[in-house]
């Protein structure tokens, strides 16, 4: 174990050592705890990384306007304003990318959730659909059926890898629930878990805060810490080995979440694109949705809080909104691109800074929670590494068929279980109109294993009529919901 004297003149070098003051009073398990977290902290970068997270935090407020335009013409493309024949090439394109084994999944799931009032993985949620399903069996089903599509379109069968971003404390439980649920029919070493990582919480003069005597206080480094993670964690070396060439990521709580969508696979790929991403448009000028757009020559996701009001609101001469393209949190990545990230540019990646109230201990070894903040938290983002790509491209998709999020409990009526469950039923109604049948009401589910997107559904609909609630299912699903 290493010694005090070699370990406080490390710590001192960097400003730190009073992360040792506590430590005549520490047991021999605690010591132990505290030199871990100590050596986990990377104490060269520490100094590095408050000083840049502070630069960030000086230029919090500051408006953009001047430095900002719009995605030029050439570089979106919009599915609502696309012919079918030319969404129809890329979907054979991505359809013919997955059938070769070529098509990843990043999935980020390390949010707990809390704010629907359920202390487990937010993808183990179920916002009360007849079949039961939650999140991530959704989207596991809609994997199978994209796997089978690429099959029957190709006569080749690839997998999709999925690999599953977690926090500390999602790894576990998410690990069980798949385990108990057969991995919901993927093969288990298709699908893999990692851990995000974290960052130590500072006080405003650089100092870390010690959450306990002998713990570091640490808070999750935000999606962006997905890049030193998969670096970290052998996901880049597991991609090369498997000869994965793309990588589809999304976040675990978007119910209309088309994943791996074979579309926006196949435009990516045919554009040549290292990076690209969906964007729904806006709702309207004062929707607090950061937009992607340029700063400065460079690809960028601008913040709500960072454009005026009277930027937000310039409108194109069709009367669109100037700055429309709302993030959503889905992207596709090259695997070349991000090994790029991996190995070089995400020490440059941007670290956004939140003022916090971080619980800690006092001189005298308590622990308090203030009353206001009085630390930061540093946090990278995932659409941080925009700027570096040498071929960025975004697909405007129709916000009904693809994006609604879940984050509320139901108290705030919007982005919440009923939200998200209302519009997967009022798509799945769609779906089935659009298919020559009629539904009556508007309580409507069909099972991924039946469609992933409204495809091949006539044989089953066309002249019928249903009335509400109707659940389509497939032999593989359950008669009485799922666990």
């Amino acid at each position: 174990m290493t010694d005090y004297l070699t370990l406080h003149s490390r710590l001192a070098q960097v400003g730190q050592e009073h992360l040792l003051k506590f430590w005549p009073e520490l047991t021999n398990d605690e010591r132990i705890e505290l030199v871990q977290d100590i050596e986990e902290l990377n104490l060269d970068e520490i100094k590095k990384y408050f000083d840049r997270a502070t630069v960030s935090m000086n230029e919090n407020g500051i408006k953009l306007d001047d430095r900002l335009q719009p995605l030029p013409e050439g570089k979106l493309i919009s599915i609502a304003r696309s012919p079918e024949e030319k969404l129809s090439a890329y979907r054979d394109e991505g359809l013919r990318q997955i059938s070769q084994g070529h098509v990843a999944v990043l999935l980020m799931a390390g949010g707990q959730g809390t704010r629907l009032g359920f202390d487990h993985p937010k993808g183990m949620y179920d916002v009360g659909l007849q079949s039961k399903k939650t999140l991530f069996r959704i989207q596991a089903e809609r994997i199978l059926r994209l796997e089978e599509l690429a099959h029957h379109a190709t006569g080749q069968r690839g997998h999709i890898t999925w690999y599953i971003m977690t926090s500390e404390h999602t790894v576990q439980p998410t690990e069980d629930y798949f385990v108990a649920n057969n991995y919901f029919g993927l093969k288990a070493e298709n699908v893999l878990l990692f851990e995000q990582g974290s960052l130590p919480c500072f006080e405003y003069d650089g100092r870390i805060i010690l959450d306990e005597k002998h713990r570091v206080a640490r808070a999750p480094d935000g999606n962006g810490g997905i890049y030193r993670a998969m670096k970290r964690q052998g996901i880049l070396d597991d991609m090369q080995k498997r000869g994965v060439l793309y990588l589809h990521a999304h976040s675990v709580d978007n119910i209309l979440i088309k994943v791996a969508d074979p579309v926006f696979i196949g435009y990516c790929v045919q554009e040549k694109a290292d990076c690209a991403a969906k964007v729904v448009e806006k709702a309207s000028p004062n929707e607090a949705v950061g937009v992607v757009a340029i700063v400065d020559g460079k690809y960028q996701v601008v913040e709500y809080s960072e454009i005026s009001a009277k930027t937000a609101e310039m409108r194109n001469s069709d009367g669109r909104l100037t700055f429309s393209a709302g993030n959503i949190c889905n992207h596709f990545f090259s695997a070349n691109f991000l090994q790029k990230i991996g190995n070089t540019f995400e020490q440059e990646l941007k670290l956004h800074v939140a003022k916090k109230k971080i619980p800690f201990v006092d001189n005298a070894g308590k622990r308090l929670t203030p009353e206001k903040p009085n630390g930061i938290k540093i946090e990278k983002f995932v659409f941080d590494v925009f700027e570096f790509a040498q071929k960025f491209v975004a697909m405007e998709v129709p916000r009904d068929e693809e994006f609604s999020a879940l984050k509320n409990a139901d108290t705030a009526g919007k982005d919440c279980p009923s939200t998200a469950r209302q519009d997967l039923h009022r798509l799945h109604k769609k779906y089935i109109e659009s298919a020559g049948g009629i539904v009556h009401g508007d309580v409507c589910e069909i099972s991924p294993f039946v469609t992933y997107a409204g495809e091949n559904l006539a044989s089953q609909v066309e002249g019928k009529s249903f009335s509400s609630p109707v659940y389509i299912r497939d032999t593989r699903d359950p008669l009485h919901g799922h666990l």
